[in-house]
């Protein structure tokens, strides 16, 4: 086995499900290991709004991922409302252990099925399918390991999901897939001198906040 990779991810995001189903391939060569996260938290921490709170942008983020899915052959359906409130699947993934057979099992529930997952009741099917508690969720333990992980996401520079890190170098999106794979395969290919050189680019100008 390769060296350890993180992937961070939230259920909210369909890209997210999108990239899963290229991450979890890589599991037959390294040890992928899924880190659930809060989307939101990470947004605010980097000043940012996700793309399904600007008017316009929203709309052409779920065309863009259903033509995504369709290219792929991936199957999605969206669930009822979007955005909702992911913490419950992002508990009930924690709950079970973050084992990619719990994370297909959200992802599956949620953006291949179309089914909400933000609610007690809408939750309570999903929860008898993982085998875990409903009080699972709820637990300090649940809650602690879940801000943890968002804490250790921002820590390592981490502005959006999903995003792949391999070593300390980090991979944001389903379309940066190809790239990811390049530099798994050759670190090499981030250091020519043109890679190496935008890391240091400087700054013309910036926007007032």
């Amino acid at each position: 086995m390769g060296a350890p990779l993180r992937w961070y991810f939230d259920f909210l995001s369909p890209f997210s499900y999108l990239h899963w189903q290229k991450v979890k391939g890589l599991r037959a060569t390294h040890v992928v290991e899924p880190v659930p996260v809060v989307f939101g938290a990470v947004l605010s921490a980097a000043g940012q709004k996700g793309p399904a709170e600007i008017p316009g942008k929203r709309e052409f983020t779920y065309r863009h991922v259903l033509w995504q899915a369709r290219a792929e052959g991936v199957p999605m359906t969206f669930p009822p409302t979007h955005p909702f409130n992911p913490l419950g699947a992002l508990r009930a993934c924690i709950a079970a252990g973050s084992t990619p057979e719990a994370v297909d099992t959200i992802f599956d529930w949620i953006w291949r099925d179309g089914r909400a997952a933000d609610s007690d009741a809408a939750l309570a099917p999903l929860l008898d399918r993982l085998g875990i508690a409903p009080e699972a969720i709820t637990a300090a333990e649940t809650k602690t390991a879940l801000r943890a992980n968002t804490e250790a996401a921002i820590a390592a520079g981490v502005y959006g999901v999903p995003t792949l890190q391999i070593g300390d170098q980090l991979f944001w999106g389903n379309d940066a897939h190809p790239f990811a794979l390049a530099a798994l395969h050759d670190p090499a290919v981030l250091d020519d001198p043109q890679m190496q050189r935008v890391s240091t680019l400087p700054v013309g100008i910036s926007r007032l906040p």
